[in-house]
Protein backbone atom coordinates (compact mmCIF):
# COMPACT_ATOMS: atom_id res chain seq x y z
CA UNK A 1 0.00 0.00 0.00
CA UNK A 2 1.98 2.95 -1.15
CA UNK A 3 0.28 6.89 -0.06
CA UNK A 4 1.07 6.33 4.03
CA UNK A 5 3.72 9.56 3.16
CA UNK A 6 3.40 13.07 3.67
CA UNK A 7 5.94 16.21 3.51
CA UNK A 8 9.30 16.70 1.65
CA UNK A 9 11.92 17.84 4.08
CA UNK A 10 9.24 17.51 7.42
CA UNK A 11 7.87 13.96 6.33
CA UNK A 12 6.01 11.99 8.12
CA UNK A 13 5.06 8.23 7.81
CA UNK A 14 1.65 6.78 9.53
CA UNK A 15 1.61 2.89 9.87
CA UNK A 16 -0.55 0.45 11.74
CA UNK A 17 -4.09 -0.84 11.86
CA UNK A 18 -6.99 -0.44 14.32
CA UNK A 19 -6.57 -3.80 15.50
CA UNK A 20 -3.12 -4.88 14.89
CA UNK A 21 -0.63 -4.34 17.40
CA UNK A 22 0.04 -0.88 17.54
CA UNK A 23 -0.37 2.46 15.52
CA UNK A 24 2.97 5.01 14.60
CA UNK A 25 4.73 7.08 12.51
CA UNK A 26 8.02 7.64 11.99
CA UNK A 27 8.84 11.48 11.26
CA UNK A 28 12.00 12.35 9.40
CA UNK A 29 13.58 15.52 8.91
CA UNK A 30 12.87 17.10 12.13
CA UNK A 31 15.60 19.67 13.04
CA UNK A 32 18.24 18.57 15.86
CA UNK A 33 18.50 20.25 19.15
CA UNK A 34 14.54 20.28 19.79
CA UNK A 35 13.06 19.79 23.35
CA UNK A 36 10.98 16.61 23.19
CA UNK A 37 10.01 14.44 25.62
CA UNK A 38 6.61 11.66 25.84
CA UNK A 39 4.62 14.43 27.31
CA UNK A 40 5.21 17.01 24.56
CA UNK A 41 3.15 14.58 22.52
CA UNK A 42 1.31 12.84 25.34
CA UNK A 43 -1.31 15.75 25.97
CA UNK A 44 -2.23 16.21 22.07
CA UNK A 45 -3.06 12.41 21.86
CA UNK A 46 -5.08 12.61 25.07
CA UNK A 47 -7.52 14.84 23.08
CA UNK A 48 -8.19 12.50 20.10
CA UNK A 49 -8.10 9.32 22.76
CA UNK A 50 -12.12 7.01 23.17
CA UNK A 51 -13.57 7.04 25.89
CA UNK A 52 -13.40 10.68 27.49
CA UNK A 53 -17.39 10.69 27.64
CA UNK A 54 -20.36 9.70 26.88
CA UNK A 55 -20.20 11.11 23.44
CA UNK A 56 -17.00 9.18 22.65
CA UNK A 57 -16.88 5.37 21.80
CA UNK A 58 -16.45 3.27 24.63
CA UNK A 59 -13.08 1.52 23.59
CA UNK A 60 -10.47 1.78 26.12
CA UNK A 61 -7.08 2.74 25.41
CA UNK A 62 -5.04 5.39 27.45
CA UNK A 63 -2.98 5.47 23.86
CA UNK A 64 0.71 6.31 26.08
CA UNK A 65 3.06 6.69 23.11
CA UNK A 66 6.67 5.81 23.44
CA UNK A 67 9.63 7.63 21.89
CA UNK A 68 11.70 4.73 19.71
CA UNK A 69 14.19 6.61 18.37
CA UNK A 70 15.40 10.21 17.25
CA UNK A 71 16.68 11.57 20.30
CA UNK A 72 19.37 11.65 23.03
CA UNK A 73 18.99 13.50 26.24
CA UNK A 74 16.05 15.04 25.71
CA UNK A 75 16.70 16.57 22.27
CA UNK A 76 16.25 15.78 18.96
CA UNK A 77 19.20 13.96 17.25
CA UNK A 78 18.52 15.06 13.83
CA UNK A 79 17.60 11.59 12.98
CA UNK A 80 14.10 9.75 12.03
CA UNK A 81 11.86 9.86 15.59
CA UNK A 82 9.97 6.95 15.25
CA UNK A 83 6.58 6.87 18.02
CA UNK A 84 4.21 4.16 18.81
CA UNK A 85 1.02 3.35 20.59
CA UNK A 86 0.27 -0.32 21.38
CA UNK A 87 -3.55 -1.11 20.65
CA UNK A 88 -4.88 -2.68 24.00
CA UNK A 89 -8.77 -2.41 23.82
CA UNK A 90 -9.46 -4.05 20.40
CA UNK A 91 -12.48 -6.42 20.50
CA UNK A 92 -12.21 -8.07 16.89
CA UNK A 93 -14.96 -10.37 17.46
CA UNK A 94 -17.40 -7.42 17.27
CA UNK A 95 -16.69 -7.17 13.59
CA UNK A 96 -17.33 -11.04 12.47
CA UNK A 97 -20.85 -9.85 10.88
CA UNK A 98 -19.13 -7.61 8.56
CA UNK A 99 -16.17 -10.04 7.42
CA UNK A 100 -18.51 -11.01 4.06
CA UNK A 101 -20.38 -7.46 4.09
CA UNK A 102 -19.69 -4.13 3.03
CA UNK A 103 -20.91 -1.40 6.01
CA UNK A 104 -22.27 1.78 4.12
CA UNK A 105 -20.55 4.46 4.43
CA UNK A 106 -17.24 2.79 5.04
CA UNK A 107 -14.08 1.90 3.04
CA UNK A 108 -14.96 -1.93 2.73
CA UNK A 109 -15.83 -2.42 -0.52
CA UNK A 110 -13.49 0.03 -2.37
CA UNK A 111 -10.46 -1.70 -0.38
CA UNK A 112 -11.74 -5.17 -1.93
CA UNK A 113 -12.05 -3.88 -5.18
CA UNK A 114 -8.72 -2.50 -5.62
CA UNK A 115 -6.57 -5.00 -3.41
CA UNK A 116 -8.57 -7.70 -3.29
CA UNK A 117 -8.36 -8.25 0.33
CA UNK A 118 -9.11 -6.07 3.41
CA UNK A 119 -8.49 -6.33 7.59
CA UNK A 120 -12.29 -5.69 8.36
CA UNK A 121 -11.47 -5.84 12.29
CA UNK A 122 -12.73 -2.39 12.98
CA UNK A 123 -11.58 -1.06 9.29
CA UNK A 124 -7.67 -1.73 9.22
CA UNK A 125 -5.42 1.47 8.01
CA UNK A 126 -9.07 3.30 7.55
CA UNK A 127 -9.83 3.47 11.08
CA UNK A 128 -9.59 6.56 12.75
CA UNK A 129 -7.04 4.77 14.95
CA UNK A 130 -4.50 6.03 12.05
CA UNK A 131 -4.96 9.33 12.96
CA UNK A 132 -3.01 9.08 16.08
CA UNK A 133 0.37 8.48 14.10
CA UNK A 134 -0.50 12.21 12.22
CA UNK A 135 -1.19 13.78 15.87
CA UNK A 136 1.72 12.06 17.40
CA UNK A 137 3.88 14.16 14.43
CA UNK A 138 1.79 17.09 14.91
CA UNK A 139 2.59 17.33 18.57
CA UNK A 140 6.68 17.49 16.87
CA UNK A 141 5.91 19.90 14.31
CA UNK A 142 3.44 22.36 16.46
CA UNK A 143 6.00 22.57 19.01
CA UNK A 144 8.44 23.73 16.74
CA UNK A 145 5.96 26.30 15.34
CA UNK A 146 5.14 27.72 18.79
CA UNK A 147 9.12 28.35 19.13
CA UNK A 148 8.74 30.31 15.95
CA UNK A 149 5.87 32.28 16.63
CA UNK A 150 3.25 30.42 15.31
CA UNK A 151 -0.07 29.40 17.00
CA UNK A 152 -3.25 27.58 16.32
CA UNK A 153 -6.80 27.76 17.84
CA UNK A 154 -8.90 24.89 16.50
CA UNK A 155 -12.51 24.37 17.60
CA UNK A 156 -15.74 22.47 16.69
CA UNK A 157 -17.26 25.45 14.68
CA UNK A 158 -20.59 23.47 13.92
CA UNK A 159 -22.91 20.10 15.25
CA UNK A 160 -25.49 18.97 13.07
CA UNK A 161 -27.93 21.96 12.81
CA UNK A 162 -26.13 23.97 15.72
CA UNK A 163 -23.23 26.21 14.75
CA UNK A 164 -21.54 28.31 16.91
CA UNK A 165 -22.40 32.30 17.83
CA UNK A 166 -19.18 34.18 16.81
CA UNK A 167 -20.56 36.79 19.05
CA UNK A 168 -19.89 34.12 22.28
CA UNK A 169 -16.32 33.10 20.94
CA UNK A 170 -14.50 32.49 24.49
CA UNK A 171 -11.30 30.46 24.11
CA UNK A 172 -10.85 29.63 27.04
CA UNK A 173 -14.24 27.48 26.98
CA UNK A 174 -13.04 25.15 24.32
CA UNK A 175 -11.56 23.03 26.44
CA UNK A 176 -14.46 23.02 29.06
CA UNK A 177 -16.80 21.33 27.25
CA UNK A 178 -16.82 17.94 25.57
CA UNK A 179 -17.82 19.43 22.21
CA UNK A 180 -14.60 21.64 22.18
CA UNK A 181 -16.71 24.46 21.43
CA UNK A 182 -15.54 27.92 21.97
CA UNK A 183 -19.31 28.99 22.51
CA UNK A 184 -20.32 27.23 26.11
CA UNK A 185 -24.58 28.32 24.97
CA UNK A 186 -24.10 26.17 21.88
CA UNK A 187 -21.89 23.47 23.84
CA UNK A 188 -24.96 22.81 25.89
CA UNK A 189 -27.30 22.38 23.54
CA UNK A 190 -25.66 20.07 21.43
CA UNK A 191 -25.33 17.94 24.34
CA UNK A 192 -28.76 17.81 24.40
CA UNK A 193 -29.08 17.28 20.53
CA UNK A 194 -26.38 14.55 20.58
CA UNK A 195 -28.13 12.51 23.67
CA UNK A 196 -31.35 12.38 21.46
CA UNK A 197 -28.93 11.77 18.10
CA UNK A 198 -27.51 8.48 20.19
CA UNK A 199 -31.23 7.66 21.68
CA UNK A 200 -31.92 6.89 17.85
CA UNK A 201 -29.15 4.91 16.86
CA UNK A 202 -27.56 7.71 14.73
CA UNK A 203 -24.70 9.90 14.23
CA UNK A 204 -24.83 13.58 12.74
CA UNK A 205 -21.74 15.69 10.91
CA UNK A 206 -19.63 18.41 12.02
CA UNK A 207 -17.05 21.33 11.44
CA UNK A 208 -13.92 22.04 12.82
CA UNK A 209 -12.22 25.61 12.14
CA UNK A 210 -8.67 26.46 12.46
CA UNK A 211 -7.05 29.46 13.15
CA UNK A 212 -3.10 30.10 12.55
CA UNK A 213 -1.79 33.16 13.77
CA UNK A 214 1.82 34.31 13.35
CA UNK A 215 2.88 32.43 9.71
CA UNK A 216 4.77 35.02 8.33
CA UNK A 217 4.18 36.46 4.70
CA UNK A 218 6.03 34.19 1.86
CA UNK A 219 4.88 30.51 2.73
CA UNK A 220 4.01 28.16 -0.19
CA UNK A 221 5.11 27.79 -3.63
CA UNK A 222 2.93 29.51 -6.11
CA UNK A 223 1.69 26.67 -8.82
CA UNK A 224 0.94 23.01 -8.13
CA UNK A 225 2.53 23.41 -4.16
CA UNK A 226 0.47 26.82 -3.15
CA UNK A 227 -0.07 26.72 0.99
CA UNK A 228 -3.83 25.92 0.35
CA UNK A 229 -3.79 23.32 -2.01
CA UNK A 230 -1.38 21.65 0.06
CA UNK A 231 -3.68 22.29 3.76
CA UNK A 232 -6.62 20.64 1.50
CA UNK A 233 -4.46 17.40 0.59
CA UNK A 234 -3.60 17.45 4.28
CA UNK A 235 -7.36 18.05 5.71
CA UNK A 236 -8.88 15.90 3.30
CA UNK A 237 -6.72 13.00 3.68
CA UNK A 238 -8.24 12.58 7.19
CA UNK A 239 -11.04 9.90 7.10
CA UNK A 240 -14.35 11.22 6.84
CA UNK A 241 -13.45 14.85 5.54
CA UNK A 242 -15.76 15.78 2.86
CA UNK A 243 -14.95 19.44 2.09
CA UNK A 244 -12.17 22.05 3.28
CA UNK A 245 -12.59 25.62 3.18
CA UNK A 246 -10.18 28.12 3.12
CA UNK A 247 -11.15 31.99 4.64
CA UNK A 248 -14.52 32.58 3.83
CA UNK A 249 -15.39 29.50 1.85
CA UNK A 250 -18.26 28.81 -0.05
CA UNK A 251 -19.44 32.04 0.73
CA UNK A 252 -17.55 34.00 -1.68
CA UNK A 253 -19.66 32.37 -4.81
CA UNK A 254 -22.15 35.49 -4.12
CA UNK A 255 -20.16 38.17 -3.97
CA UNK A 256 -19.18 40.90 -5.81
CA UNK A 257 -14.87 41.53 -6.22
CA UNK A 258 -15.07 44.92 -4.80
CA UNK A 259 -16.45 43.10 -1.63
CA UNK A 260 -14.27 40.16 -1.20
CA UNK A 261 -10.86 41.97 -2.25
CA UNK A 262 -9.24 42.40 0.87
CA UNK A 263 -7.68 46.10 0.75
CA UNK A 264 -4.50 46.56 1.49
CA UNK A 265 -3.11 49.67 3.98
CA UNK A 266 0.46 50.61 5.96
CA UNK A 267 0.97 50.14 9.65
CA UNK A 268 4.50 50.81 11.27
CA UNK A 269 5.78 50.22 7.75
CA UNK A 270 4.21 46.76 7.90
CA UNK A 271 1.85 46.22 4.98
CA UNK A 272 -1.86 44.98 6.26
CA UNK A 273 -4.81 44.40 5.34
CA UNK A 274 -8.27 45.71 6.45
CA UNK A 275 -10.48 43.11 5.98
CA UNK A 276 -9.40 38.73 5.72
CA UNK A 277 -11.79 37.00 3.48
CA UNK A 278 -8.62 35.35 1.64
CA UNK A 279 -7.52 33.40 5.17
CA UNK A 280 -4.71 34.52 4.83
CA UNK A 281 -3.51 33.14 1.66
CA UNK A 282 -2.81 34.96 -1.80
CA UNK A 283 -1.64 33.16 -4.59
CA UNK A 284 -1.22 30.15 -3.17
CA UNK A 285 1.52 32.37 -0.33
CA UNK A 286 0.65 33.28 2.76
CA UNK A 287 0.17 37.18 3.39
CA UNK A 288 0.70 37.27 6.91
CA UNK A 289 -2.09 36.92 8.63
CA UNK A 290 -4.26 34.58 9.91
CA UNK A 291 -4.82 31.43 7.90
CA UNK A 292 -8.67 30.24 8.56
CA UNK A 293 -8.99 26.67 7.14
CA UNK A 294 -12.53 24.66 8.27
CA UNK A 295 -12.91 21.16 7.50
CA UNK A 296 -16.19 19.16 7.61
CA UNK A 297 -17.00 15.88 8.52
CA UNK A 298 -19.32 13.47 7.50
CA UNK A 299 -21.59 11.65 10.21
CA UNK A 300 -19.67 8.57 12.10
CA UNK A 301 -20.88 5.48 8.99
CA UNK A 302 -20.74 3.43 11.86
CA UNK A 303 -24.74 3.84 13.11
CA UNK A 304 -27.01 1.30 14.87
CA UNK A 305 -29.78 1.09 12.67
CA UNK A 306 -30.57 -1.69 10.25
CA UNK A 307 -28.79 -0.67 6.44
CA UNK A 308 -29.15 -2.35 3.29
CA UNK A 309 -26.34 -3.35 2.09
CA UNK A 310 -24.33 -6.49 -0.23
CA UNK A 311 -21.96 -9.23 0.17
CA UNK A 312 -18.78 -9.90 -0.91
CA UNK A 313 -20.29 -12.60 -3.38
CA UNK A 314 -22.63 -9.76 -4.32
CA UNK A 315 -26.04 -10.76 -2.63
CA UNK A 316 -28.35 -8.25 -1.00
CA UNK A 317 -28.83 -8.57 2.72
CA UNK A 318 -29.08 -6.10 5.59
CA UNK A 319 -26.86 -4.92 8.43
CA UNK A 320 -26.66 -4.28 11.98
CA UNK A 321 -23.61 -3.23 13.09
CA UNK A 322 -21.91 -3.91 16.48
CA UNK A 323 -19.20 -2.61 17.85
CA UNK A 324 -18.05 0.56 19.95
CA UNK A 325 -18.49 3.55 18.02
CA UNK A 326 -18.40 7.63 18.11
CA UNK A 327 -21.77 9.41 17.66
CA UNK A 328 -19.70 12.29 16.26
CA UNK A 329 -16.66 12.95 14.27
CA UNK A 330 -15.41 16.50 15.48
CA UNK A 331 -14.56 16.63 18.35
CA UNK A 332 -11.59 14.70 18.61
CA UNK A 333 -10.96 15.37 15.02
CA UNK A 334 -9.77 18.99 16.36
CA UNK A 335 -6.23 17.99 17.41
CA UNK A 336 -6.19 15.61 13.54
CA UNK A 337 -6.86 18.82 11.75
CA UNK A 338 -4.41 20.92 13.74
CA UNK A 339 -1.50 18.63 13.54
CA UNK A 340 -2.24 18.27 9.82
CA UNK A 341 -1.98 21.92 8.81
CA UNK A 342 0.62 21.91 11.74
CA UNK A 343 2.78 19.23 9.49
CA UNK A 344 2.19 21.18 6.35
CA UNK A 345 3.31 24.81 7.40
CA UNK A 346 6.73 23.31 9.19
CA UNK A 347 7.67 21.59 6.03
CA UNK A 348 7.01 24.40 3.60
CA UNK A 349 9.19 26.58 6.12
CA UNK A 350 11.79 24.54 5.88
CA UNK A 351 11.49 24.07 2.02
CA UNK A 352 11.28 28.50 2.03
CA UNK A 353 15.02 28.52 3.28
CA UNK A 354 16.40 28.53 0.17
CA UNK A 355 14.13 30.29 -1.99
CA UNK A 356 15.75 33.62 -1.33
CA UNK A 357 20.01 33.97 -1.25
CA UNK A 358 19.50 36.31 1.89
CA UNK A 359 18.05 34.09 3.68
CA UNK A 360 21.07 31.73 2.60
CA UNK A 361 23.19 34.23 3.75
CA UNK A 362 21.62 34.79 7.32
CA UNK A 363 22.20 30.85 7.84
CA UNK A 364 25.91 30.43 6.54
CA UNK A 365 27.25 33.67 7.02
Amino acid sequence: MSGSSFGKLFKITTWGESHGKGVGVVIDGCPAGLSLSENDIQKFLDIRKPGQNEFTTLRNEDDKVEILSGTFEGKTTGTPISLIVYNKDHHSTDYGNIASCYRPGHADYTYDEKYGFRDYRGGGRSSGRETIGRVAAGAVAIKILNELGINFCTYVNSIGELSIDKNNFDKEEINKNPFYMPDALCASKASDYLKNIIKESDSVGSSVECIISGVPAGIGEPVFDKLDALLAQAVMSIGAVKAVEIGDGLSVTNRLGSENNDNFHMNNNNVEKTSNHSGGILGGISDGSDIILKASFKPTPSIFKEQQTVTSDKQDTTLSIKGRHDPIIGPRAVVVVESMCAITILDLMLQNTGTKLSNLKKIYN
